[in-house]
């Protein structure tokens, strides 16, 4: 039996708290049964999980038709919910339950690296919701360990919650919940071990990935051996197809040899490389949200009509320096201001007509954080 002091579950509330009025997420025990065969799934294309959609499940020489849940479709663009009602710098880290029992136990884990959080990712999440309580399962510490450079994330870890509530119309009702292994604690892990772990030690009910997944000691298995290996230890496994990006010219291509085309989280640090706001929204599936916390040492700067942040502030990454129009100024759950924004070597300066009193909101002493939402432009 592996040890299980590697594992934590993290919701993502570091640096700022996001409150939600949302649908819980139902958990259900591990119901102990052994499948005699693995589940091979061929998702529908991507679309929200309402009005009947069907999954269709490969099982050995039966084809079954699941059909999915039935959920209320996705406001119009626009009209998505801030979910900005209060933000504090609680941090929400929940360690594994005393008794061995994994947090994540009798739910359908995605497998990947979710730094973009974009519509792959999400098609995950949808597969995942169809089949049971839905988990983004992936690896933290990873960049220590390997020795990576630090870089900056593209979503703010304040902001992952609200990103992953506004799939719930896409996954069932249910909102995914994230799910972080310590890299260091599977590192050297065979496929095989890797996958002991989900079952015996997490006691996961089945995963899903993507059909170019690779996992256990540097890399050596793929998604034919994760079937195999799941259909062994009594899981279900869903290999899903890539998502494909279909503007692939706009970027210029990348070196990584796993990038074939498919929407990818380095696609989208390309492309707030080049400032081209609009295929980042097309591939995150919503517009890049900035988000900027004020320190005792570093505060924001505020004239009537405009807000400036040294970049030492910014918790996820910018697009590149310049002007950007068609920009939104979040003020709080039901305020969002038009604006503009500047990026220069050293600030971030965000330009409105508003006449509500910017110094009133960014200036006073206990405002920490400044969100901006970032149109369809192109720099």
């Amino acid at each position: 039996m592996l040890g299980c002091r590697g594992s934590r579950i993290s919701h993502h509330f570091r640096e700022c708290d996001l409150h939600f009025h949302l649908p819980t997420t139902f958990r259900f025990g591990y119901s102990g049964l052994q499948p005699q065969s693995f589940q091979l799934s061929f998702p529908c294309l991507l679309k929200p999980c309402w009005g009947g959609l069907t999954t269709i499940v490969a099982n050995h020489n039966r084809v079954q038709s699941r059909s999915c849940c039935s959920a209320t479709p996705p406001k119009p663009r626009g009209e998505i919910p801030l979910l900005f009602n209060s933000l504090s710098q609680q941090e929400d880290e929940r360690e594994m339950i005393s008794d061995g029992v994994s947090s994540v136990a009798g739910g359908i884990v995605a497998l990947g690296k979710f730094d973009a959080l974009h519509i792959g990712h999400r098609e995950l999440a949808i597969q995942a919701s169809r089949a049971g309580p839905p988990f983004l399962l992936s690896f933290v510490g990873m960049a220590k360990v390997l020795g990576w450079e630090p870089r900056p994330p593209i979503v703010a870890t304040c902001d992952r919650k609200r990103v992953l509530s506004s799939w719930v119309s896409y996954c069932c009702n249910m909102v995914p919940e994230e799910f972080h292994v310590e890299f260091s604690s599977v590192r050297h892990l065979s496929p095989q071990q890797f996958v002991e772990k989900l079952s015996k030690e997490l006691r996961v009910r089945g995963v899903v990935a993507g059909e170019n997944y690779r996992f256990g000691y540097k890399a050596a298995g793929d998604a034919l051996e994760l079937i195999k290996l799941c259909e062994e230890y009594g899981m279900e496994a869903y290999i899903i197809k890539s998502v494909m990006d279909k503007n692939s010219a706009n970027v210029t291509s990348s070196s990584n040899p796993k990038e074939r085309g498919q929407v990818s989280s380095t696609r989208v640090r390309e492309a707030l490389a080049v400032g081209d706001m609009a295929y980042v929204s097309e591939l995150l599936g919503r517009q890049h949200r900035l988000i900027l916390k004020a320190t005792n040492q570093e505060r924001f700067a505020v004239e009537q009509h405009k807000v400036s942040a040294p970049k030492s502030c910014l918790l996820n990454l910018a697009p590149k320096e310049g002007l950007y129009e068609k920009c939104s100024l979040l003020l709080g759950q039901e305020n969002v201001v038009q604006c503009r924004v500047v990026i220069d070597k050293k600030f971030v300066h965000v330009e409105t007509d508003y006449d509500g009193g910017l110094s009133d909101i960014f200036g006073a002493p206990n405002s920490q954080f400044l969100p901006i939402e970032f149109g369809d432009s192109r720099t």
